[in-house]
């Protein structure tokens, strides 16, 4: 009989985890005090949700809004100083209906991703407070405060950058084999001041990169192309819908033909919405003028190697964050003003929608009428430039479309968090994983 119980100490583990314990709270009283009901509606690049269950364990997140009391929409745009302005809007559910706040996290361009997350969290708890309180849970909160130490905490009325914010980068990459091989260089700077009355941005970027190949008969082949642009925008604020500019480019690229081009004009935005709107919905009309010069590497079609031209564009574009999904949608036409032959329109969309429980719709869709090549080179673009990319073919359209749909389904909840044998999935902010966490 022994030797028999012996066999079966290995099954020991297996038997326990299968059997339905009672545990304490079952038998405290608080089976009935079931928290709330939250749909945390946020994109997985904004939000570690391991972090946000772990730290804010005082709710039930579930995966469908129809199961809610609380719906929590979380959208981003960045700042002029380079940051992040994160706002979560907290809408009510159920017997909360009609019940919405508003709060924002601001992060400031040098901040890690734990400092970050954590003032992400701290808004979020924020938030739910109000909600939270009345119910069955809230008598088990505490609320505490931090005073600060001194002038520790406090940021410094004296700034020696006067708001401006700059990035520099550098790199290249290298990789070849016995018969060919590759080298690429690329680099940029930028800076910006950004102020509620005028928004200053400028850029320099570039690229350079050379192929080498040997062909079958022992020739050997090199190939270059390079590219660069450097401008800048000014933007004043006119009042809380208008916004005027004036924006100046200089680039050129081996794809396009073009040894400089250079492009400089004014520009008018009106936004439906007011801006302070603008991480929720926007609806903005922009017209532009410029004046453009062109200097070409090979002679064009149109026997040109160097004009200047005169282009107008209208573009009207609109931006959505709901409850329901998201919708971005835009138009943009332009011409040349001396030949409106040469015009390119452009139409562009992406949309989510979820439709019913667990099921969500996502189409993103560009198709654009190009008329305005007007650098393509007379001569016939050699087959290996057209593989590598280094010349432009011409074209009377372009079109991209993606279509697919999501459906989740199971249990409505999901609170445990649970990394083991991970392999590092989960952690979505800044670089892990995409699209809405259900």
């Amino acid at each position: 009989m022994r030797r028999r119980l012996l066999y079966l100490l290995p099954l020991l583990p297996l038997v326990l985890s299968a059997c339905p314990f009672d545990t304490g709270a079952q038998s405290s009283g608080t089976e009935n005090e079931e928290p709330l009901r939250v749909f945390l509606d946020c994109e997985g690049y904004i939000c570690d949700f391991d972090h946000f269950r772990r730290e804010v364990d005082f709710i039930s997140y579930v995966r469908d809004r129809m199961d809610a009391q609380l719906h929590v929409l979380v959208t981003s745009q960045e700042t002029g100083a380079g940051g992040e302005e994160y706002s979560f809007f907290f809408i009510g559910l159920q017997e909360w209906e009609g019940s919405q706040d508003t709060l924002r996290y601001v992060s400031l361009p040098d901040e890690t991703e734990d400092e970050s997350r954590s003032g992400l969290v701290h808004t979020f708890k924020l938030g739910l407070v109000p909600f939270v309180a009345s119910t069955p849970v809230g008598s088990r909160l505490d609320i505490s405060y931090r005073p600060p130490a001194g002038l520790v905490n406090e940021r410094p009325l004296d700034d020696p950058w006067d708001l401006w914010v700059f990035s520099v980068s550098a790199g290249g990459d290298v990789s070849g084999a016995s018969r060919e091989g590759s080298l690429s260089l690329d680099g940029s700077l930028s800076g910006s001041r950004t102020t509620e009355d005028l928004k200053l941005d400028f850029w320099a970027g570039g690229n350079w990169r050379r192929n080498r190949f040997e062909f079958s008969g022992g020739e050997e082949s090199t190939f270059t192309s390079r590219s660069f642009d450097v401008g800048g925008i000014v933007v004043w604020s006119l009042n809380p819908n208008w916004s005027a500019g004036a924006t100046g480019t200089a680039s050129g690229s081996t794809r396009q033909n073009q040894d400089l081009a250079l492009r400089i004009g004014p520009a008018l935005e009106y936004n439906i919405f007011p801006y302070s709107e603008s991480t929720q919905r926007q609806f903005t009309f922009q017209y532009k003028v410029e004046i453009s010069s062109f200097d070409y590497e090979k002679i064009t079609l149109f026997e040109k190697t160097n004009e200047t031209r005169v282009t107008h564009s209208l573009g009207v574009s609109s931006a959505f964050n709901q409850t329901w999904g998201e919708l971005s949608i835009g138009l943009e036409g332009s011409n040349y003003l001396d030949d409106f032959r040469q015009h390119r329109v452009q139409l562009f969309s992406n949309l989510e929608i979820r439709l019913f429980r667990g099921f969500s719709l996502d189409i993103w869709a560009d198709i654009a009428r190009v008329k305005d090549q007007i650098y393509e080179p007379k001569e016939n673009i050699p087959d290996e430039d057209v593989l590598l990319r280094r010349r432009e073919l011409g074209t009377d359209y372009e079109f991209s479309v993606f279509v697919g749909f999501r459906y989740t389904f199971g249990s409505v909840f999901n609170n445990v968090v649970n990394p083991r044998m991970s392999g590092g999935r989960g952690r979505g902010r800044r670089g892990g994983g995409g699209g809405r966490w259900h």
